[in-house]
């Protein structure tokens, strides 16, 4: 806990060209500290970009280096928002597609924001909590007082944050939808289990269900998105328009269905920057079947 709260610090107050390269150091410190999870990441990178294969093992190289550089550029990035106001957030990021939110809102139901684990996600989420009410889903960590202190950040930035798994916490998005408010929902990982099969890149993976759910109980409009990281430090938000979805009174074959636009969706974003999609860990039925990682 101490080495993250001094993280924090330190990065927040060097200047962002310092920290920018600093997190290239980092990356290639992980690379080599993090070499169980080469392999996957290289099976991964393959699939969301076929040619790779057929270019030789320098641009495989060079795919897992930058690979591993943005995902130091993600601790980066978060560390730095600790502290910032909303008026330097609103400076170090560009988002595209702001206008689906408030067309969302307009027609009252909330929006569902369905982000992918590309970038600077926690950028994103910031940049949102400081224009809209916000509510999150987050991952438990261990230990314990880890998930806390990060729970804590985000609260500082404006978010209410939701432990996933937490009992509550559907109770609590579904009031947050029906308050015509935002939630931010990473949608990419069936962390829980027991999701929805998909096909996602040409391979079969689970997603959860969550989001259409969600949506199909309140009327909330899903909006795909990602958060970019640019090579300055700052950050680029794209929000796509809503899934379009007319459901068919058939819950299980509505949310299938619905999840299966959602996972389009969003291989498409990850396919525009795919070295920044920061999933290290097995993710398709096959991984698990090979035992990668």
């Amino acid at each position: 806990m101490v080495a993250y709260r001094g993280a924090a610090i330190l990065v927040h107050r060097i200047p962002t060209p310092i920290a920018t390269r600093g997190a290239r150091i980092l990356g290639r410190v992980l690379l080599r500290s993090m070499q169980s999870k080469r392999a996957l990441a290289e099976r991964h990178q393959k699939r969301l970009t076929p040619s790779l294969a057929g270019e030789g093992p320098a641009a495989m190289e060079h795919r897992i280096r930058e690979t591993f550089d943005s995902y130091a550029q993600y601790w980066v990035s978060m560390f730095r928002l600790q502290g910032m106001t909303s008026q330097e957030i609103e400076a170090s990021i560009h988002v595209d597609g702001a206008e689906y939110i408030d067309a969302a809102l307009a027609a009252g139901h909330g929006a569902i924001m369905a982000m992918a684990h590309v970038g600077a996600w926690d950028h994103g989420g910031a940049w949102l909590a400081s224009h809209w009410p916000l509510t999150i889903v987050a991952e438990r960590l261990n230990p314990p007082a880890l998930f806390d202190w990060f729970c804590e950040q985000r609260a500082k930035n404006g978010m209410t944050v939701v432990a996933l798994g937490d009992e509550e916490g559907g109770k609590t998005l579904i009031r947050a939808l029906r308050k015509n408010e935002v939630i931010g929902l990473l949608c990419d990982r069936d962390i829980a289990g027991g999701g929805v099969q998909v096909t996602f890149f040409g391979e079969k993976a689970t997603m959860p269900a969550g989001p259409a759910m969600l949506a199909i109980r309140t009327g909330a409009r899903i909006l795909p998105n990602a958060v970019y990281q640019r090579p300055d430090g700052s950050a680029h938000g794209v929000i796509r328009p809503p899934l379009e979805f007319v459901p068919t009174g058939k819950l299980r074959a509505d949310i299938a269905v619905l999840t299966q636009r959602l996972a389009d969706e969003l291989a498409d974003l990850i396919a525009a920057a795919p070295h920044q999609w920061h999933v290290l860990a097995p993710h398709w039925i096959s991984d698990t079947a090979n035992s990668v990682g």
